[in-house]
């Protein structure tokens, strides 16, 4: 992961060098050498993307001057700080807050998460309502694709009443843990005084934040927002939808993988997606 990046220019060793000093283990040994269970550990999985990203933006130049970004739950910290809002430094010492808090907090509660395919938004958000116990709408990734979060029984209960009423699927995730659910209260609380210490300076350009889907440049408000994702909905769904109303033509994913232009595909088929090249 990365390997190739890491190679082909000094400037970006010296910022992987860099993380593996603020880190404190040598993170770039697991990216280019480690299998895929050493690479699906949360303390390695959210630094490994953040860096992937945030160097890939820093060693495009002239060539990353978007007019909007948006990064989808942790890919938020790779936005900010691919704008300018967080230092490289920052947003590294963040996201490894963040994956330990998230770790510690998938320990101490027992949840999960659930992909709904095919219904409407709304009959989902109705469904975890009338569920008994604590199930609620994590993921809004696309048209007809919203994952559900919350305990254990309350996510299954969910998937069943889902199922019965017309979802193509409703399928448990294999995750550690109810991600962007009320279970990561513990998580919240332990990263919220990190995020207050942390200085957020006005991005290069609108920040379209998970919790609101709105554009956001006031340092203040981007604050309370990261504070609370944790345990707020991403609303992906709505954060395409809005950065196409508001002049979006073209959207250029900046890091591992495609999965974010298949998800603005689902909102207009022809829209223009591409990955960033050096």
């Amino acid at each position: 992961m990365a390997k190739e990046l890491y190679e082909q220019s000094a400037e970006a060793k010296a910022l992987f060098e860099q993380a593996n000093d603020i880190l404190g283990f040598r993170i770039t040994d697991i990216m280019f050498n480690g299998t895929q269970d050493d690479l699906k550990e949360t303390r390695v999985t959210q630094p490994a993307i953040f860096l992937h990203s945030v160097i890939l933006a820093k060693m495009l130049g002239d060539k990353f001057q978007p007019d909007m970004v948006a990064g989808h739950s942790l890919g938020e910290f790779s936005a900010l700080t691919a704008a300018g809002a967080l230092s490289f430094e920052a947003g590294l010492k963040l996201v490894a807050q963040r994956a330990n808090a998230m770790q510690k907090a998938t320990e101490q509660t027992k949840g999960t998460m659930a992909a709904i395919l095919a219904l409407d938004d709304e009959v989902v958000e109705k469904h975890c309502a009338d569920t008994e116990g604590i199930v609620v709408p994590a993921n809004y990734n696309c048209p007809g694709q919203l994952v559900i979060s919350g305990e254990l029984d309350a996510v299954q209960k969910a998937c069943d009443s889902l199922s019965a009423a017309g979802a193509r699927r409703a399928m448990i995730l294999p995750v550690g843990g109810a991600f962007h659910s009320p279970l990561m209260e513990p998580a919240r609380a332990d990263l919220a005084s990190a995020i207050e210490s942390t200085e957020i300076k006005v991005p290069s350009c609108p920040v379209y934040q998970n919790v609101s889907a709105e554009p956001v440049t006031d340092p203040a408000t981007i604050k309370s927002n990261l504070v609370a994702q944790l345990t707020a909905p991403v609303r992906w769904t709505q954060t395409m939808q809005n950065m196409i109303a508001n002049g979006a033509a073209a959207v250029v994913e900046v890091g591992p993988g495609k999965v974010l232009q298949g998800l603005f595909k689902k909102v207009d088929r022809g829209f223009d997606t591409s990955s960033a090249e050096l």
